[in-house]
């Protein structure tokens, strides 16, 4: 009989494993011995289902995607795993009885460290859907040993400090030393006889750690791979050893360091080469081993580019078959572009990398050749295509101005390239690369994203998890089943259990702001929450401006206080640590909560605040209990995000612009069920190209907003310095680059919208039910299905 049969068996193999991990009794342990006992116990029950996952994946030989990404930003796996492996239940129970609490112990574990925003979370979802739809499928990424960064608040500006996630062993992982590979770099390449030779400077090992990646229910495992850099076994002779170890560690330190510098750019592209260049060698080798052959690599074998940073996959490939295997050019460059397929995630331009050739050169010396004979046989193609067009070659080119442009090497060096919300694909298509879209019709398609639902609603929020079971038993496996749910969207009985549940969870996230920040929420306020990276685009300052205007009309016009329902601001957001505009930001939105929940005459109608240290667990808490969703950033630059689809399917209303998957929202629940305002991204393009708009009109035509930019700099916040949001204001009245005044009455105006439409509680509840019912079509299970059937022709595994 397994140990986790019963919950007496549980209770029986939990005791003695703590037990004898700490030589100690069992009422003696700590919180954390307590953790890593269930760690252990978990693993022990996972461990036979990876092995049998293994040997089926070994034995059936079925096509295989692996899925390169600088982020998975994975939250606690304690859960995640408990959860589909069907424990949950007999975990939480026989701890009861011991007097001890799951959620307290799932707690303990640290939010792994490998990843920042929407694209790491993306990519955790997308494995997680993988392993549940039984498709074989694997993460390719880095070990960061320190993370993004720890973020605190001191004096209202964040303060970066060292994320030490690692500190206390991460339980899910297992180090694989004998498939550890040198990894090279720097020195020259030359041709000798008609053979590259590359000397290398140095070499940095690449330590393989593997992480399994548990399917809900079905025994089904795939891994994900992490790369830890590491000093190889030999030191040069004329450096400090110490000094030296802590350099080759610092590859695999810091997720994004700051690139401003040209120390900061050098470390980015050695990241980015030594994970593609140790994922590709260790899958080909092991690929070659199998089959010796590399003929049907492009029928075995899949790499999905996340964004750009993985794109040297492509001629890391081509270096592979040429210089180790002796393949020819046309060979090589057929098989590897049968097998890479890349995902763009942005059309922003400082997010579609470009490196100075100066620094890649150096660093990457016979990488670089390759590129630039690809470059050339590209061009040739061009021209053949466009004859003497020269400017138009130079747009399209992938070597141009003294920079290697990485999504020009991705799309060149692929199958196919998909854009992540219909918006976003057309504007890749029909604007920003529109050329390559021309040139290459077949490889361009949409692949909206979507998020697990499985641990986005059934573990965060199990009250509506309940709903939901009540009406389909199998919404879990299909999230089509959602809309079972539609029937039932008037139904007052619901709105009932709805409200319910938004004041459980509001209360809950009260608390704990209360407890930890010193800000007291009334949980019968609306929670209006914005939780994103912090970037200009996603136009937190527009939020900011707005609750200073909320504000100032509280404090002036008697019927707008009367008709005022309170409400709560919620921000949460990591600046880049190079960002300085970015920061100011969140000092400006501290800087008016301090004003504003400081303010008698007002903060029973009003109140702001910024979550300190925003990750993956403070989302699983914040979202089941908003209210309002802020998706406002500027149409035609969000690409799709996930956080919208998040917060749909937990009830909360989208207030936002027609901008990335806020299209497809508006779309599948009508209207009337979502609070649209804004440019559309036709105007803002228009604009773009007219460049006749000018944000002082609307600073002289509109007192409200003139109030609220004059409050930035007149001395209306007493404590800071007058001028310290001079460059905001600056900005704001000088370029305005993302329209926050052009979009500002407009969301005034979605905000009234919004006030009245919540004291119409059966409206009110009606769009939260109908949204639910909606949000099944964002689940990642039909975004991985798409990608399995559309790109990557992956069946799930034979049994």
């Amino acid at each position: 009989m397994k140990p986790f049969d019963t919950k007496t068996n549980f209770k029986k193999a939990y005791k003695n494993r703590l037990e004898t991990m700490y030589a100690k009794a069992f009422d003696d342990s700590t919180l954390r011995e307590q953790y890593h006992a269930l760690g252990s116990l978990v693993f022990d029950q996972l461990s036979p289902i990876w092995r049998a996952s293994k040997k089926a994946q070994q034995k059936h030989d079925q096509k295989t995607v692996y899925y390169f990404s600088m982020e998975f930003l994975m939250g606690r796996l304690i859960t995640n795993n408990i959860m589909n492996l069907g424990l949950r239940d007999v975990i939480e129970e026989g701890l009861k009885d011991l007097n001890l609490d799951l959620q307290a112990i799932e707690h303990y574990e640290a939010d792994a460290g490998l990843g920042n925003g929407g694209l790491g979370r993306l990519a955790a979802c997308f494995l997680d859907s993988l392993a549940s739809l039984g498709l074989v499928g694997h993460g390719n990424g880095i070990r960061y040993r320190y993370g993004l960064f720890e973020q605190d608040i001191q004096q209202g500006y964040q303060v970066e400090k060292p994320d030490d996630w690692l500190k206390d062993q991460y339980v899910w992982e297992i180090r694989h030393e004998e498939e550890a590979i040198d990894i090279p770099f720097g020195g020259y390449a030359t041709f000798e006889n008609g053979q590259s030779k590359y000397v290398p400077d140095e070499y940095i090992k690449a330590v393989p750690y593997e992480v399994p990646i548990i399917g809900e229910g079905n025994e089904h495992i795939n891994k994900l791979r992490l790369w830890s850099a590491e000093p190889t076994s030999v030191y040069p002779a004329d450096v400090d050893a110490i000094e030296y170890d802590q350099e080759i560690r610092r590859l695999s330190g810091f997720l994004y360091p700051d690139d401003t510098t040209k120390e900061g750019k050098i470390l980015r592209i050695k990241q980015q080469y030594f994970f593609s260049a140790a994922g590709v060698r260790r899958i080909l080798k092991d690929h070659y081993d199998r089959h010796e052959t590399f003929e049907n690599v492009p029928d075995q074998l899949v790499f999905q580019i996340n964004d750009t940073h993985p794109s040297l996959i492509i001629p890391e490939m081509m270096r592979i078959f040429m210089d180790d295997y002796a393949m020819e050019w046309d060979e090589a460059w057929a098989i590897t572009t049968k097998t890479c397929a890349y995902t763009n995630h942005t059309i922003l331009a400082e997010a579609l990398e470009r490196w100075p050739i100066s620094i890649l050169q150096p660093v990457l010396p016979r990488v670089y050749q390759i590129i630039e004979e690809i470059n050339r046989r590209y061009a040739e193609t061009l021209y053949n295509q466009f004859g003497d067009d020269h400017e138009k070659v130079l747009r399209m080119a992938i070597l141009a101005h003294g920079e290697v442009r990485m999504a020009h090497l991705a799309i060149v060096g692929s199958f196919s390239v998909n854009g992540v919300a219909a918006l976003h694909t057309n504007i890749i298509k029909t604007i920003e690369m529109k050329e390559f879209h021309e040139l290459y019709p077949t490889k361009f398609n949409n692949k909206t994203n979507g998020v697990t639902h499985r641990r986005w609603l059934h573990h965060i929020n199990k009250d509506l998890s309940t709903i939901m079971s009540e009406v389909s038993d199998s919404w879990l496996k299909n999230p089509d089943e959602f809309e079972k749910l539609l029937p039932h969207v008037e139904d007052e009985k619901l709105h009932q259990r709805l409200r319910k549940m938004k004041i459980k969870y509001k209360k809950h996230l009260a608390q704990r702001i209360e407890e930890e920040q010193g800000v007291k929420l009334d949980e019968n306020s609306i929670f209006d929450v914005q939780i994103k990276r912090m970037h200009e685009y996603k136009r937190q300052l527009m939020n900011a401006l707005h609750i200073l205007m909320v504000y100032n009309r509280l404090k002036t016009d008697v019927m707008f206080k009367k008709n005022y329902v309170p409400h709560s601001f919620i921000f949460g957001a990591k600046a880049a640590a190079g960002y300085h505009y970015a920061k100011k930001i969140i000092k400006l939105i501290n800087t008016i909560a301090d004003k504003v929940n400081n303010d008698p005459d007002t903060n029973a109608y009003l109140k702001v605040v910024f979550v300190h240290n925003y990750n993956v667990t403070y989302a699983e808490h914040i979202i089941p209990a908003s209210d309002l969703s802020e998706q406002i950033s500027l149409a035609s630059k969000e690409a799709s995000g996930t956080g919208n689809m998040k917060f749909m399917m937990n009830g909360a209303i989208t207030i936002g612009t027609m901008d990335g998957a806020n299209v497809e929202i508006a779309e599948l629940v009508g209207e009337e069920n979502i609070i649209i305002f804004g440019m559309t991204s036709d105007e803002v393009n228009k604009s773009n190209d007219n460049r006749t708009y000018n944000p002082l009109d609307i600073y002289h035509s509109n007192p409200e907003i003139r109030t609220a930019i004059d409050q930035l700099t007149n001395g209306f916040f007493g404590n800071v310095a007058q001028d310290e949001f001079l460059e905001v204001r600056d900005k704001l009245l000088g370029r305005d680059e993302y329209y926050v005044l052009k979009d500002l009455t407009s969301y005034q105006q979605a905000h009234e919208r919004a006030n009245d439409l919540y004291k119409d509680e059966k409206r009110w509840w009606t769009m939260s039910a109908v949204n639910i019912a909606k949000s099944g079509y964002f689940s990642s299970d039909r975004t991985i299905q798409q990608y399995a059937d559309d790109i990557w022709h992956i069946k799930p595994l034979k049994k």
